[in-house]
């Protein structure tokens, strides 16, 4: 989960939640987060670390037990602010009532749900009014950037070619893409339409996996770049993944 592509992916989406957070809701407010797939715990650790209550639902073990771990490094109290709970994000109906958060991270797991719209009816759910769901996706509007970026035509084509929305990401996966328009009107059908969008990933989608980068050795102007081209047309509409911030009615 290291290397630059996860470091940039990590902090933009940082810096876009904060200021969706920041302009939502008063200064100094502890809020109830959920973060459903926190996966290593990036975003669930650094929203504790800033005074919230954050639960985490968690379906892959591997995962439990590596924020787990990653937990334990923390002081008591932050650890006090996490909570685990083991479950797929499409059941949040099983362990939340309705209204139990104020915000709700649902980062880099639509890809994997071959049918997302319950499951984010569901996340709509358990949002509070006024809450925040963020959303982070693959973007099927430019699935061919990455393999034509690359060199390979064959997959470019198929891409531009085919009009669909499975890929196979860099694990060998076999996944699915989201695109904006269809996400904006779901988002509208559950009462959390579309407050903001940005674009992640515009520039550094196909730097190398396992070049060791951590965020202090990013470079600022970097940042800076994918930053503003991750809310400036026309570059964010073929940024490598979405964005996307829903306010519940």
């Amino acid at each position: 989960m290291g290397g630059l592509r996860n470091t940039v992916r990590q902090e933009l989406v940082a810096r876009q939640l904060d200021e969706q957070i920041s302009a939502r809701f008063p200064v100094g407010r502890r809020l109830r987060v959920l973060d459903v797939g926190p996966g290593q715990g990036t975003q669930a650790l650094r929203l504790a670390r800033a005074g919230h209550l954050v639960t985490g639902l968690e379906a892959d073990p591997a995962m439990a037990a590596a924020l787990r771990e990653a937990l334990a490094a923390e002081p008591e109290g932050i650890r006090e602010r996490v909570t685990l709970t083991e479950g797929d994000g499409r059941e949040t109906g099983r362990h939340f009532g309705p209204g139990s958060f104020d915000v709700v991270l649902c980062h880099g797991v639509l890809m994997y749900v071959p049918e997302p719209d319950p499951m984010l009816a569901g996340l709509a759910r358990v949002l509070a009014p006024g809450g925040l769901l963020s959303l982070l996706v693959r973007n099927a509007d430019a699935l061919a950037m990455r393999p034509a970026l690359q060199g390979d035509w064959q997959a470019a084509l198929a891409a531009l070619s085919g009009g669909g929305t499975g890929y196979t990401n860099r694990l060998g996966v076999t996944a699915r893409a989201d695109r904006r328009a269809a996400l904006t009107a779901t988002l509208n059908g559950i009462g959390a339409p579309l407050h903001a969008w940005y674009g992640v990933r515009v520039f550094t989608d196909t730097a190398p996996d396992g070049d060791g980068a951590v965020s202090g050795e990013v470079p600022e102007e970097l940042l800076a770049a994918e930053e503003l081209a991750g809310r400036t047309d026309p570059y964010r509409s073929v940024a490598a993944l979405l964005h996307l911030c829903g306010v519940r009615d």
